[in-house]
């Protein structure tokens, strides 16, 4: 048992933290009590190798969430076959917990992207993902989920907003969602910069109670960076206290739904990434807390 075992809750979710390289031994040689480690499918692609054998190790150790940035859901070029091949792969030889990636596009004809980019919220683009999801689904056999974006330009062509959207590629495909509370932020604060009026906690509520609960699978959290005239998604702090007040309305929204903190740029130590899990861990089981447990206390 670690510093960091979780105290147990029958209500708290699983809480898992991003597994990046500076990590890789301590995480290894601790063994702290998480309830998954989660990568990125993409590192994990060659056959064989360190970096398989070392994903194999966590393994034996902690489930594994496997969650990528290259599936570009939203192309209309439809699925890269290579791609999902490398995909199906890894899954069949990590048989992680989850898969996910986001509602995007990173694909045109021929290249992929180096960003995660906004689709319209169309009519004509959810018949793309559904497709698309559908895809992956039927390669992978099993459900993904599909996590919202921090996006930095709109499209003008939609005929929903993204809560619609969501909902509809969940019903439709079977997909669950991945909401990512810290994406849902960013994007509010950055309209509150371009003129928006309203409160960006208030806008973030009413789209985390626009979701459908039974859609969602994972939630994530994550530090962003105000950079003057726009706020960065940088996933290079700890989780911002307006974003934790927000994670406390998610849990009570959605329940206990396994939640990952990330962490991909200026990584500090392992304990701190550790610390945030244990917050996450408390924080929603005073949300799930019933009452029985709080008139005992008080008893």
């Amino acid at each position: 048992m670690t510093a960091h075992a979780h105290r147990p809750h029958a209500a708290a979710p699983e809480v898992g933290i991003g597994w990046r390289h500076p990590h890789y031994a301590a995480l290894l040689e601790q063994r702290p009590a998480l309830g998954f480690i989660e990568v990125h499918s993409e590192n994990f692609f060659a056959p064989g190798g360190a970096a398989l054998t070392v994903l194999r190790e966590g393994r034996a150790h902690c489930p594994v969430s496997l969650h990528g940035v290259g599936l570009s859901l939203g192309s209309a070029q439809g699925i890269d076959t290579a791609h999902l091949d490398q995909l199906a792969r890894l899954v069949q030889a990590i048989d992680p917990v989850r898969v996910s990636d986001h509602a995007s596009f990173a694909r045109g004809a021929v290249v992929h992207a180096a960003d995660l980019l906004p689709v319209p919220m169309s009519r004509a683009t959810l018949d793309a993902m559904c497709a698309n999801v559908q895809r992956v689904q039927d390669r992978l056999r099993r459900p993904i989920a599909v996590e919202n974006l921090s996006a930095y330009v709109q499209w003008r062509e939609a005929d929903m907003d993204e809560p619609e959207f969501l909902n509809a590629l969940a019903r439709r495909s079977g997909c669950g969602l991945l909401v990512d509370v810290n994406n849902i932020f960013v994007n509010a604060l950055n309209g509150q910069l371009r003129g928006e009026h309203g409160d960006p906690l208030g806008a973030c509520r009413r789209w985390l109670d626009a979701i459908a609960p039974g859609h969602v699978a994972e939630i994530h959290l994550a530090g962003h960076r105000h950079c003057g005239d726009i706020v960065i998604d940088d996933h290079g702090s700890r989780v911002n206290e307006q974003v934790w007040a927000l994670y406390r309305h998610t849990i009570g929204r959605f329940g206990a739904v396994p939640t990952l903190i990330e962490w991909d740029t200026d990584i500090p130590d392992l304990s701190v990434l550790l610390d945030e899990a244990d917050r996450a861990h408390e924080a929603a089981a005073q949300v799930l807390a019933p009452a029985t447990d709080t008139q005992a206390v008080a008893a």
